[in-house]
């Protein structure tokens, strides 16, 4: 199989990654906040990093449930700090509440998360029309707008290029740049 140039062909979990999820549409909540709260944990590493510990990240946050994850309290962030299947960053592990307690709000508001996110795509994929992986841009107008929307409804760790990382990721955008990819 072809596949976009950036998966490192000789790490499974970047081949399963991109092959079954990766640019694939998300429609389901609990899978948005999990994405949503692994993009913000990559800021500064690489996706394989967090690919390695996903496993980690699904087992210390109640495999992404965000009514669980709002109720963690400074007892649990302690607990989590010393919690190896995860990147112990403070800032990341409280902003993955924080998150969790934005994401319910925005459930509440609008019904899902998922209605949220999809209305700024008008509910289908843009597809990219990139010819290599250099095309693509690390942000555009679309996640600048989505990551102040965001920002202002609290989330943290959703800077444009976060947060342009996770539409891809969602299949909001479809950026796979070889045509037998998509």
């Amino acid at each position: 199989m072809k596949r976009c140039e950036w998966v490192v062909e000789s790490e499974p979990l970047y081949v399963k990654y991109h092959d079954e999820e990766w640019g694939v549409p998300v429609h389901d909540d609990r899978k948005l906040f999990e994405m949503l709260i692994l993009e913000g944990a990559q800021a500064g590493l690489s996706w394989l990093t967090i690919l390695k510990r996903r496993e980690g990240y699904r087992k210390a946050f109640a495999s992404f449930d965000p009514v669980k994850v709002a109720k963690f309290g400074p007892e649990k962030v302690e607990a989590l700090m010393l919690e190896e299947g995860i990147i112990r960053n403070r800032r990341k592990i409280e902003s993955t509440i924080e998150n969790a307690k934005a994401f319910l709000n925005v459930q509440k508001e609008l019904g899902s998360f998922d209605r949220y996110i999809w209305r700024f795509v008008e509910g289908k994929p843009i597809i990219g029309k990139w010819k290599s992986l250099r095309e693509i841009p690390a942000e555009t107008p679309l996640s600048i707008a989505i990551s102040r929307d965001l920002r202002k409804r609290g989330f943290n760790f959703v800077g444009p290029t976060i947060t342009y990382a996770f539409l891809q990721a969602c299949g909001l955008v479809n950026d796979h740049v070889c045509e037998m990819c998509r």
